[in-house]
């Protein structure tokens, strides 16, 4: 189990003197979307030149175009790009086929996606590597989680890693953990508390037992 820092509403060097103070907590730091949009690829570049030992997620959640925007996120140091769950399955294997081509991974956001086992299912047989259930900020602010999806998702995929995000807190991590996804993606959850590094090595260590 891994343990990923989101990073959604910081600039580029906000983001590296954030991860600066988090690094030897976390495993995968993510490129948030809004940082995309404000930033573009420039911030991926940035980071991982940075923190060249650090595994660099591009949150892209790519709908279209897919080889030729992954090709891009690689370029730019990314090890990992996502793409989302209800895009064309043509959009997902060239995403995967890209990927592949430079030894990198492709995670696969279900936000939105109706049927979860279906298309969990289908996502596997694609070949992609990591299959995340995500809460986005609009369902957590009605009380929404995404952990029986993960469970759903668990039981019908052979060969995916699974991941889960969305709304990740200290007090809900036990309660992640023992869903026992391989990857584990906190924002606000670190990033929005006092002692952010507290925090962080709490729930890395929490997760290195569990």
């Amino acid at each position: 189990m891994k343990l990923q820092l989101a990073i959604d509403l910081v600039d580029t060097q906000g983001a590296i003197n954030l991860v600066k103070e988090l690094e030897e907590y976390i495993d995968v730091v993510e490129i948030g979307t809004p940082v995309v949009i404000n930033e573009g690829l420039r911030a991926v570049k940035a980071m991982k030149e940075a923190f060249p030992n650090l595994t660099v997620l591009a949150d892209l959640k790519i709908m279209d175009a897919a080889g030729y925007e992954v090709s891009q996120a690689v370029a730019s140091g990314a090890d990992i790009v996502t793409i989302l769950g209800a895009a064309e399955d043509a959009s997902i294997l060239g995403a995967v086929e890209e990927a592949k081509k430079h030894g990198k991974q492709i995670l696969v956001d279900m936000i939105a996606v109706k049927d979860i086992a279906t298309r969990a299912k289908e996502l596997d047989e694609l070949g992609v590597d990591y299959i995340c259930v995500h809460t986005g900020y609009d369902l957590q602010a009605v009380g929404q989680n995404s952990l029986e999806d993960l469970a759903t998702i668990k039981s019908v995929v052979k060969n995916a890693k699974t991941a889960v995000a969305g709304g990740i807190k200290l007090e809900t991590l036990p309660e992640v953990i023992k869903a026992q996804p391989d990857l584990v993606i906190v924002g606000g959850g670190i990033t929005g508390q006092e002692d952010i590094k507290a925090v962080a090595a709490q729930m890395q260590k929490m997760i290195k037992q569990g």
